[in-house]
């Protein structure tokens, strides 16, 4: 496959006091908490899931068998189609480690290093990349798992692997696994993504549980964090239920950046309609012509 280089999606410049804000914010932030959504992939040119409009854009043969979004990333799926089911996510495996991330996770690295406390990362997205970005691991909380660690479907025990060692052939245009099922390492039964998927009791957590303690650590030791939330719409709102906890903090403040629904009501900080990229580059604009205001 590939690589897929990250696009521009060339949304207007935000308005320019809302960025100016947002600079002071995470300026005096001892501690910048990243809580990213899809649409923080989304300026990477990766398809939008939110709906079955984007799924069936990227996946016409699902759209051809009129399959939702939740009826495919679902165990029940591996269970009864496990060759389509592993060409949905075999086919974003691949995807997700030949798309090179863009240039906000860069900016917010850049920020969280400048911080007393460094950054921390909470998202629900998948797709590995603030690993990908420099991003410290450890520092990392993928509330909804990774693509990149598989288990056992049934599953057998608590066991969770890397899947480096899967390169899937997939035909794109059946969505369909071509070469072989992916095997437990436990019991030789079929792996899954260790992704915490839909109408799905059968999630192994430990990995994610790690990284929530050291969230939970993490937390304990700022006083001013700065939420700077992406792409984090309402329909699956757990990203926005977090960035809200965090905000309510004493001493916290929340940068809202959303091109739909950026409003965060009466909590502290700033909401900036826009995308991603587009965002956190003005940020960053602002960040150099203050700093060269101030030479």
């Amino acid at each position: 496959m590939k690589a897929v280089s990250c696009i521009d999606p060339g949304m207007p410049i935000p308005d320019p006091a809302a960025v100016a804000q947002a600079a002071d914010l995470i300026a005096q932030a001892d501690g910048i908490v990243v809580a990213a959504g899809a649409g923080m992939g989304v300026d990477c040119g990766l398809p939008d899931f939110r709906g079955n409009a984007g799924l069936w854009r990227a996946y016409p043969a699902l759209a051809a068998s009129f399959t939702a979004f939740m009826d495919i990333a679902s165990p029940a799926a591996f269970h009864a189609e496990p060759r389509r089911a592993w060409g949905f996510y075999g086919h974003r495996l691949a995807l997700y480690r030949n798309t090179v991330p863009h240039r906000g996770y860069a900016l917010l690295r850049r920020w969280g290093e400048r911080a007393q406390n460094g950054a921390l990362v909470f998202t629900s997205n998948v797709d590995g990349h603030f690993d990908k970005a420099g991003f410290d691991p450890l520092q990392v909380d993928e509330c909804h798992g990774s693509i990149h660690y598989l288990q056992c479907l049934t599953p057998c025990s608590d066991a969770v692997w890397p899947a480096s060692s899967f390169v899937p052939a997939v035909d794109a245009s059946r969505c369909e696994l071509l070469g072989p099922l992916p095997s437990c390492l436990r019991c030789g039964g079929p792996a899954r993504p260790n992704i915490l998927m839909f109408n799905d009791s059968g999630w192994i957590g430990t990995r994610q549980d790690r990284q929530a303690v050291r969230r939970h650590e993490w937390l304990d030791r700022v006083r001013r964090p700065v939420v700077i939330e992406l792409g984090a719409g309402i329909a699956i709102p757990t990203v926005r239920h977090f960035s809200h906890r965090i905000a309510q903090r004493p001493g916290a403040a929340l940068i809202r950046i959303n091109p739909r629904e950026p409003h965060i009501g009466m909590l502290p900080g700033v909401a900036i309609a826009g995308g991603a990229l587009d965002v956190l580059s003005a940020i960053d604009q602002h960040m150099g012509q203050a700093r060269m205001g101030h030479a």
